[in-house]
């Protein structure tokens, strides 16, 4: 009756003896590969979840790029950063990919006169810049997306995208400029011009960060063209935007809407997580870009 007894309790004993090695097993491997709980933020990994991250991103990194300068009398300094970075940290959110920390040193030289404004070199815009995706690439980042959130960096970025070409590199940067906006669905804008600190960004702000925006101040300068400059058209001058718009105003953020930032955010989110789906599957940048080295150390070889 004993050995009956004893019989029983170890058959109702071995099932936990195996269940309980696999469930040990199962345990480690989530903490060993940790996938879906991986940041997307670079700053926020750890060492060996970098690793992790850089093989479930397949090797797809993005720097979002912004800028510290005057966003009319109701807006921070970091507007243009801290939208683009709200809008791609929700695209990883669909789309994984590691995110380089705040990066806003590109071209604000129009803004000079206004408080707060860090306005670099060229030479240290492109030289860091440079310097960044090169490092971004050592550390496993093959296909380096820069999305852009400053209208003052959309002549710069195609520039420094072009000066890829001057040397061989095992990486292809990738320019994603400022977003379509204009797509069916979208709340009626109420203002007739808007170009910087106005109704559009006001309101994305008032989606991405609330506890910044002052709107009640929108009004207290004026975001209005001031016409001082008679010009063509086709005749640029690097004074222009000072010439229409001193103030650094461009605009009436009084007129903003949380409803219009929240669809614009989510727009500009679902066309950057597009961008890095499809970028994640480009298998021919990197060999054209390859080929087109190869054919640049002999020109007078290349078929005419």
């Amino acid at each position: 009756m004993i050995a009956s007894q004893e019989h029983e309790v170890e058959h109702l004993r071995r099932p936990h003896r195996i269940l309980l090695p696999l469930f040990l097993l199962i345990l480690c491997a989530h903490f060993s590969f940790p996938q879906s709980s991986l940041s997307a933020k670079w700053e926020e990994l750890t060492a060996p979840d970098f690793v992790h991250a850089i093989q479930q991103s397949q090797g797809v990194c993005v720097l979002p790029f912004g800028i510290i300068e005057k966003h009319g009398p109701h807006l921070p300094l970091g507007t243009d950063l801290l939208d683009v970075r709200f809008a791609v940290i929700n695209a990883v959110k669909q789309e994984y990919a590691v995110v380089f920390p705040e990066y806003y040193f590109g071209q604000i030289f129009e803004a000079r006169q206004q408080p707060g404004t860090l306005a670099y070199s060229l030479s240290t815009q492109l030289t860091l810049l440079q310097e960044t995706v090169k490092e971004m690439a050592r550390n496993g980042c093959k296909k380096i997306v820069i999305v852009n959130g400053h209208g003052g960096n959309e002549s710069l970025l195609p520039l420094f995208g072009q000066s890829q070409l001057a040397s061989p590199r095992d990486y292809v940067v990738y320019v994603f400029g400022l977003p379509n906006t204009h797509v069916p669905g979208r709340p009626a804008i109420k203002t007739q011009m808007d170009m910087h600190a106005g109704e559009v960004e006001t309101s994305s702000m008032m989606a991405a960060r609330p506890d910044l925006v002052h709107q009640d101040r929108a009004s207290q300068q004026s975001g209005a063209d001031q016409h001082r400059q008679s010009l063509p058209e086709s005749v640029y001058t690097g004074i222009w935007w000072y010439a229409r718009f001193p103030n650094h105003y461009a605009g009436d953020g009084s007129a903003a809407t949380k409803e219009l930032g929240e669809f614009d955010q989510k727009t500009w989110s679902r066309e950057i997580a597009e961008a890095i789906k499809a970028i994640k599957a480009d298998q021919e940048s990197l060999k054209l870009q390859n080929q087109f080295f190869e054919d640049a150390q002999h020109p007078l070889d290349t078929k005419q």
